[in-house]
């Protein structure tokens, strides 16, 4: 797509994401928002100013706006008339923390109990429960690669990784790989542990 293309689709989603403008500045998670929104910019090396990349990311990027209406509660149902969400990305997850990723959010349901700061969530994954109420807890820098599956009442440790097409169904402590072969715990990433 052109530049140019970019920047007319870009001017004509500010009219129609003026709705989503003034909850990203008015709600009680515009701190999250932002924080979202600074990540995103980032990761996609794209150099605008919040609001204008708020609307940039609304325009290109469904798996943003799947994010965005997971953290605005019930005015969700409302803002989706005017842009529509992902359809194959389903965020149950009401405790999210700041910075997720969610990397190509086809084919994910992400039904967390809680998910910590700075995490990223790969295509066709699968978080969710067992038994009814006994949801994964994920803690901060997480990485879930693709396919992966994690399910029950476990904990996953903080900078930790979940290898693609792995299932996990037990505790992950802190700073570890799961690698999809066997699902077992593999090594331990010494330079994180240590601070280094």
């Amino acid at each position: 797509m052109s530049n140019l293309l970019k920047n007319v689709i870009l001017y004509l989603n500010f009219i129609r994401c003026f709705p989503h403008l003034i909850i990203f500045h008015c709600h009680k998670n515009r701190l999250l928002f932002k924080a979202d929104t600074r990540l995103w910019l980032q990761k996609f090396g794209i150099n605008y100013g919040l609001s204008t990349g708020f609307i940039y990311l609304l325009s290109f990027y469904r798996e943003f706006r799947n994010l965005f209406y997971a953290r605005i509660g019930f005015s969700r149902y409302f803002l989706n008339l005017f842009c529509r969400k992902l359809p194959t990305l389903f965020i149950g997850t009401k405790d999210i923390g700041e910075g997720l990723f969610i990397q190509y959010g086809v084919s994910t349901a992400i039904g967390a109990k809680s998910i910590g700061k700075n995490c990223i969530i790969s295509q066709q994954v699968t978080i969710g429960e067992v038994v009814p109420g006994q949801n994964p807890t994920i803690l901060d820098n997480v990485t879930i690669q693709p396919g992966a599956i994690i399910i029950g009442k476990i904990k996953i440790g903080n900078n930790s990784i979940i290898g693609a097409n792995s299932t996990v169904f037990y505790d992950v402590p802190d700073n570890c790989t799961v690698y999809p072969a066997s699902s077992r715990i593999m090594n331990i990433n010494i330079s994180k542990s240590s601070g280094k």
